[in-house]
């Protein structure tokens, strides 16, 4: 039985969702920016992390400047 990547605990196949190759838990599969819940395939990865498609990955990771990405009136720190 595969374990979660984010809580390291057994998923069991009534719980599982299967996202970026992995096992995880329903609850567990959220953006690690902002914390939303994501659906399997409907977000993006960056170093094995899911991130939810706007705005997070594209304010992190898109194209910089203003008026790029869809993104332009969130600014992140990393």
């Amino acid at each position: 039985m595969p374990n979660c990547p984010k809580c390291n605990k057994p998923v069991y196949f009534a719980e599982r969702k299967t996202s970026l190759g992995k096992d995880w838990h329903g609850a567990c599969l959220r953006c690690e920016k902002c914390n939303k819940t994501l659906t399997p395939g409907g977000h993006s990865e960056h170093e094995g992390k899911p991130y939810c498609n706007q705005p997070c990955y594209a304010a992190l990771f898109g194209p910089g400047g203003f008026g790029r990405g869809g993104a332009e009136s969130y600014v992140y720190n990393k």
